[in-house]
């Protein structure tokens, strides 16, 4: 993608790791939502990064060894990483400066889970975030289902858990927020009578999250929550 358009999309695109991190401030964060609506590769890429970002936001510093430190050449590494993407690409100022403080957070990310690796050898591991238990309504005959949500900085990660899914079919999962406006937070297959369990993600913050809707390859509901 060339032009105007691909140069935005590049930039949103440069975004999602500041935006999992929460590191975004409401204008960039409110153009990056904008942007996921339209955009399923970008989705796609996001719901790859959150799971990382969710263990990071668990970490707890108290709990990082104070003796493990990072290799000695990683400053000039990073360092060096940013020189070079200085010189191949030339942005207007005001991107460029987004990178810079996107590699930045990157660089002090790897550098606590260096030490935090070390650190959960020798400390106890931190205690999972509290589940939030919602009430589900299952639509079609023969599922059955319930489900947790856990709020992040990035958005809310449902839980759900259930039988009675169509054995092989593509089921497509969205969470509404409180605009209206329904965010896809990922698909799964049906496992049939098996009780079948998985995490969805969904960019959609938990205060603004208003429920969330499971639906069939016709596009029919099966499973809705209001929360």
């Amino acid at each position: 993608m060339s032009g105007p358009r691909g140069d935005e999309h590049r930039e949103l695109r440069e975004l999602l790791g500041a935006y999992a991190l929460g590191a975004l401030g409401p204008a960039e964060r409110d153009r990056v939502r904008a942007h996921l609506d339209g955009c399923p590769g970008c989705r796609a890429e996001l719901a790859e990064i959150a799971p990382l970002a969710a263990r990071l936001a668990r970490v707890d510093p108290d709990a990082l060894d104070a003796t493990p430190t990072p290799p000695p050449d990683l400053g000039a590494r990073v360092l060096g990483r940013i020189a070079e993407e200085e010189r191949r690409r030339v942005l207007p100022l005001r991107r460029a400066g987004t990178r810079r403080r996107v590699l930045a957070a990157t660089a002090v990310a790897g550098v606590a889970a260096a030490g935090g690796a070390v650190g959960w050898l020798v400390r106890p591991v931190p205690d999972p975030p509290p589940l939030e238990p919602v009430a589900v309504q299952a639509v079609a005959p023969g599922v059955q289902a319930r489900a947790d949500l856990v709020p992040h900085t990035w958005g809310v990660e449902v839980k759900l858990t259930g039988t009675g899914f169509e054995d092989g079919e593509v089921y497509r999962v969205a969470v509404t927020d409180d605009a209206g406006r329904e965010v896809p937070a990922g698909e799964f297959l049906g496992v049939g009578g098996v009780e079948l369990r998985c995490n969805l993600n969904s960019s959609v913050l938990r205060a603004d999250a208003v429920g969330f809707e499971v639906v069939d390859a016709d596009g029919d509901v099966v499973v809705r929550s209001d929360f």
